[in-house]
């Protein structure tokens, strides 16, 4: 489930989760959950992977296993592309979502490979300081926070992040502006300051490299379909 306006709730045996715009949370089969309203606009994108469709395409169930909130910014955004090529549907939308799935679901097994691993903790930590704010970091202050030689930081990044430290700080960057571009009215220069980008040309430029077209023309897109 990705959250498109408002705020959800998520409940499973083990946890009740709130669930802002631009969350993304998974649920397995096997475990029972229901999610409900926290905001009278809240609404959700849903998506099913059913297990004929994993066997078609030769992926392992047990990469779904455990319900949990996916705050991974690769994964999030793979997610958000998927919901707007079932909005604008075109003859290139089949392709690219069966194309955008099959990532998905890759990005998930690779993420839970790592967790599966010894992650030294300064990984989390690292997390944890990017998410509060990538806005202002370097990687001297990184150094100095984590206790970890800035060289050492920048060559472990991709293993546990999946990307580049400075790739992944861009993607934190991007899913914060798009939650923003989900479920505000705000201009699109204050989503980029609160995104934490330089300035607008910034945010429209990285936005585009990734999305393919402005954040301006993805709104009005997003507008036009849903009606909002």
């Amino acid at each position: 489930m990705f959250v498109l306006h408002g705020q959800m709730i998520d409940n499973n045996k083990k946890v009740q989760s709130l669930l802002p715009a631009g969350s993304l949370m998974f649920n397995n089969w096997q475990e029972q959950h229901f999610g409900k309203r926290h905001s009278a606009e809240a609404a959700g994108f849903h998506v099913e992977f059913e297990r004929s469709w994993l066997a078609e395409n030769d992926i392992e169930n047990k990469i779904f296993e455990g319900s949990q909130q996916i705050e991974d910014p690769n994964i999030q955004l793979l997610v958000s592309k998927l919901y707007y090529e079932f909005l604008i549907a075109d003859k290139y939308s089949e392709v690219a979502i069966n194309l955008l799935l099959l990532k998905i679901c890759d990005s998930i097994g690779l993420r839970n490979n790592i967790v599966e691993e010894t992650v030294p903790s300064w990984v989390n930590r690292l997390k944890e300081i990017l998410h509060y704010d990538s806005t202002n970091f370097s990687l001297k202050s990184l150094s100095e926070e984590l206790g970890v030689h800035p060289v050492h930081i920048s060559r472990a990044a991709p293993k546990y992040l999946s990307v580049s430290l400075g790739e992944y700080v861009r993607k934190l960057k991007l899913q914060k502006a798009m939650s923003l571009l989900l479920d505000s009215n705000l201009s699109l220069v204050e989503i980029a300051y609160q995104a934490g980008f330089s300035d607008q040309s910034n945010f429209n430029h990285v936005f585009k490299g990734y999305y393919k077209l402005s954040p301006g023309s993805f709104r009005k897109k997003l507008r036009n379909k849903t009606g909002c």
